[in-house]
């Protein structure tokens, strides 16, 4: 029987049941960029949760970077969303939020002809998922300076609404080589400003975001999430040990609600040259492990406090009753990855919960 992930926790005010937490997974059945009521059901199946997650849920029009991907800037939104709120806090649930802007990983397709935005005007290698296909990231367009306020108020009026739609949090998305993360990484950033150069400077807009956001919900509403080793969307820098371990400590001594760590790339695989125990070092806060985490190694990462909490992905979607089936050893569903990205209720809510028959 799992024993050290099922004891209380505090976050943002509220004693969580367990430190399992759901990843943000996008799934892509967003119509129209706005939350629905097949989405309240699948994030209302996994309540059970210490935290949800959402997917990816886009800070303004510019943020957009796939088909059907859900946003929280607008009123319309903000209502869908409480639709998902509203039925996970009716399970005694707690939900946080993922605000998101994709910078350079996105296509003009999703802009009205014209191009994203990033650090720098550097195109990333690989093809952008749009409603008509793959097509090649186009180079960007770097942002001028004084333009990078209204990237901050897009956080800041995003986590309005996002307070407004019932969220107990947000979690600022500054990982897997979009907008955040693109400035962080000298890979992406070759700016000559305040925004580029030093570790101070690359990380300056991360902090603002915090900052800000942090002003409108409260900073124990607000986690962070970062992916030091991982490449994905073309992102790479010179020296990632030094700057995630910058990073941490600058998110330090703010109250945050926690820092949300992919310790692995996307193939799971971790980097022997990284430490991670480095990162939790630094930061003074709670610590969110994920990365291909079982159940016997989420117990391990928590019985020796290398880790707060351990976030799931996959086994949360094939799994909607997750806790449970570790609670008392179950056997897990198998996850269907041909249904992982757009469709309908098949492989978002209807995997078998125990006992169903």
């Amino acid at each position: 029987m799992s024993k050290n992930l099922f004891t209380n926790i505090e976050l943002a005010g509220h004693k969580l049941s367990n430190r399992m937490v759901m990843a943000p997974m996008t799934r892509n059945r967003a119509p129209d960029n706005i939350a629905n009521a097949m989405m309240a059901e699948h994030y209302a199946q996994r309540a059970g949760a210490g935290l949800i997650i959402t997917e990816g849920t886009q800070v303004s029009e510019q943020a957009v970077g796939y088909p059907a991907t859900p946003g929280i800037y607008n009123q319309q939104q903000a209502k869908g969303w409480k639709l998902a709120t509203d039925a996970v806090h009716a399970k005694d649930g707690r939900i946080f939020a993922q605000l998101w802007h994709c910078g350079r990983i996105s296509h003009p397709d999703f802009h009205d002809g014209e191009l994203p935005v990033a650090p720098s005007a550097i195109a990333a290698a690989g093809d952008a998922f749009t409603f008509e296909g793959l097509k090649p990231f186009v180079e960007p367009r770097a942002l001028e300076t004084p333009e990078i306020p209204g990237i901050v108020e897009q956080y800041r009026h995003a986590a309005a609404c996002a307070d407004q739609a019932g969220f107990d949090g947000v979690e600022i998305h500054a990982a897997n080589g979009y907008l955040i993360d693109q400035f962080i990484r000298d890979g992406s950033n070759q700016r000559t400003d305040q925004y580029g150069g030093s570790l101070e400077n690359r990380t300056r807009l991360l902090l603002e975001i915090v900052t800000t956001v942090g002003n409108e919900i409260g900073f124990d509403k607000v986690g962070v999430r970062i992916s030091p080793v991982n490449a994905f969307n073309d992102i790479s820098d010179s020296d990632p040990q030094a700057t995630f371990n910058h990073v941490a400590a600058s998110l330090s001594g703010r109250g945050l609600a926690y820092l949300h760590v992919v310790e692995v790339d996307m193939t799971g695989q971790s980097d022997p040259d990284f430490d991670v125990s480095q990162l939790r070092a630094s930061f003074d806060g709670r610590y969110i492990a994920n990365g291909g985490y079982d159940r016997d190694r989420a117990e391990q990462v928590i019985a020796s406090k290398a880790a707060d909490m351990v976030a799931f992905g996959i086994p949360f979607l094939a799994n909607p009753d997750l806790p449970e089936r570790f609670r008392i050893d179950a056997p897990l569903n198998e996850a269907d990855q041909t249904t992982f990205y757009g469709g309908n209720e098949h492989g978002y809510t209807d995997y078998p919960a125990l006992g169903a028959d």
